[in-house]
Formats: structure tokens, C-alpha cells, sequence
């Protein structure tokens, strides 16, 4: 039976909240981790993490070695690049920047996944689907409040990880055609997995307890599956109206950030979040009931 549409789109956008919780526990984790192991480690664990988790998980019900068979390879190897500079960028951020205004100013990868889906996807992005995006974008400035009191210029680490991951949502959504998710989330994690397996034993630094051991192996699989669900996500909805979801994410970084390192939240935060989260609903109101 085939799928209505506005249900095609309301199971991308529950994907894609799902993902962004698991994508705040990830940084989270990430930034707890950040004084005490080498960046390019944590890099590592989390690339090799999510692909043995992937591997163990899809593998045996997709026939093992099947499971990297793919129709575009190449597509395959700029989306691992892609996610490979995105991740490197934001968690040399996470060092430096707040967990909250960090992703904040990760929130500027959707309005560009929208100016890329036109050229690259041939998707027709609506004024009003525009109109909710940059209100969107204009609540993540209403966090970072850019040139006030407070403003990081380490913040352009993340505009580069933004950039990078706009790309790979944009090839995602077109490899999609072609190759099942569970390969494309596979090979996420392949090319930075090998890459880094062969510069991580000069940096290796052994976790000093047993929180950070398991900090470190989480990562993986928080990473693995929160792409998984990204995905899937894509397969249901055009990329232009699933991805402005991913700002649920700022409140969940806003609360995670106050609990674990005690970053309380301003009103620019919460202010901006309303705009972000208010752009968001507006994208699915409309596309759910337009006939």
C-alpha cells in the first residue's frame, strides 16, 4: 500500500529528532572527554566505533561483505570525506566553544542544505519553505548573538563542520536512490576509520578511568545510529523541508550543556530557540496539510 505523503514526511522528521538526541549525548560525551585525550583519538573511536557497530549490526542480514556493495561508490567516498572534515571541525570546537552556541552555529547547515538541494537534487524549495528556514537561521544568530559580549572566533570551526555536513546530507539524499541506508551509514565511518587507524598510535593516550572508557566506546555508536536515522529521514522527505529538524537539537544541547558543565542557558539561548523550533513546526504544518 503506498504511503501518504504527509506521512512519508512525518516519519523523516521523527527520524531525525531521534537522531539529534543521540547526537546530543555523542558531543556531549566528546566534550567531556576533550581535556583528557588527544582529538584526533576521540576522532578515531568515534569513526571506528560506529563502523564496527554498524558492521555487527547490518552484516549478518545483509549476506557481510554485501553491506559495502554500492552502485556509486564515489558518491560514497566524498560523503565519508564529508563527515570525516565535518566531525574533525566540530570536535576540535567542542574544545573551545560552549556546547550550546557550538551547535547553535551548527544549525547554519540547513539553510544551506536548502540553497544545495536546488542545483544538486533538483528539489523545488517554496517561499514559504524559505521564508521558515532563514527564521530559523535568524534564531541561531539570536543565540550567538555575533559581535557581542561573549562571541568566540573559534565559532568558524563549526561553520566549517556545518559546510562540510550540508555537502554530506545533500549526497546522502541522492546516493539514496540507489544505495539501501544501511550501506550509506556504512560507509560514513569507512575512509575516516582507515585514515585515522593509521595516525592514532602516534597521539594514543590510554583513559585514565572507567567513565572515560566508556565515554570513548559510546561514541560510536551513538554517532553510527543517530546517521542511520539521518538517513532513513532523507529517504522519506525531501532534504530542504527534513533537515531545519535538526535544530531540536539546540535544546537539547542548552539542557545537557547546564547539567554537565554547568553553562546556563541565557535568554538569547532560549529566545533564539523559539525561533528556531517555531521554524521548524512551520515546515511541517505546511507540508502536511497542503493538498
Amino acid at each position: 500500500m503506498t504511503v501518504a505523503r504527509e506521512t512519508r514526511v512525518l516519519r523523516g522528521i521523527a527520524y531525525v529528532v531521534l537522531a539529534t538526541f543521540l547526537f546530543v549525548c555523542m558531543n556531549t560525551g566528546i566534550k567531556l572527554l576533550r581535556p583528557h585525550l588527544p582529538t584526533v583519538e576521540l576522532i578515531w573511536a568515534r569513526s571506528l566505533g560506529h563502523l564496527l557497530f554498524v558492521v555487527g549490526l547490518f552484516g549478518p542480514g545483509h549476506g557481510g561483505w554485501r553491506l559495502f556493495v554500492t552502485q556509486k561508490p564515489g558518491i560514497q567516498l566524498a560523503r565519508s570525506l564529508l563527515l570525516l572534515a565535518s566531525t574533525s571541525f566540530f570536535f576540535i570546537a567542542l574544545g573551545l566553544v560552549p556546547l550550546a552556541d557550538a551547535t547553535a552555529v551548527s544549525f547554519t547547515s540547513p539553510f544551506l542544505v536548502a540553497l544545495l538541494a536546488g542545483p544538486m537534487l533538483g528539489e523545488r524549495v517554496r517561499l514559504g519553505q524559505w521564508l521558515a528556514i532563514g527564521a530559523g537561521f535568524v534564531g541561531a544568530l539570536i543565540v550567538i548573538h555575533p559581535g557581542g559580549a561573549g562571541s568566540n572566533p573559534y565559532l568558524v570551526l563549526v561553520l566549517g563542520s556545518s559546510g562540510c555536513y550540508a555537502a554530506y546530507q545533500v549526497l546522502t539524499r541522492r546516493v539514496g536512490a540507489y544505495d539501501r541506508p544501511e550501506t550509506s551509514v556504512t560507509y560514513s565511518a569507512l575512509v575516516g576509520t582507515l585514515l585515522l587507524s593509521l595516525v592514532v598510535p602516534f597521539y594514543w593516550t590510554t583513559p585514565a578511568s572507567l567513565v572515560h572508557w566508556l565515554l570513548l566506546l559510546a561514541s560510536g555508536p551513538l554517532g553510527g545510529l543517530g546517521h542511520y536515522f539521518v538517513a532513513r529521514a532523507l529517504q522519506w522527505g525531501p532534504a530542504s523541508v527534513i533537515s531545519p529538524f535538526h535544530y531540536v537539537q539546540l535544546v537539547g544541547a542548552a539542557v545537557m550543556g547546564y547539567l554537565a558543565f554547568g553553562d546556563a542557558p541565557s535568554a538569547w539561548t532560549w529566545g533564539g530557540a523559539a525561533v528556531i523550533i517555531a521554524s521548524g513546526l512551520a515546515i511541517a504544518w505546511r507540508e502536511t496539510t497542503r493538498a
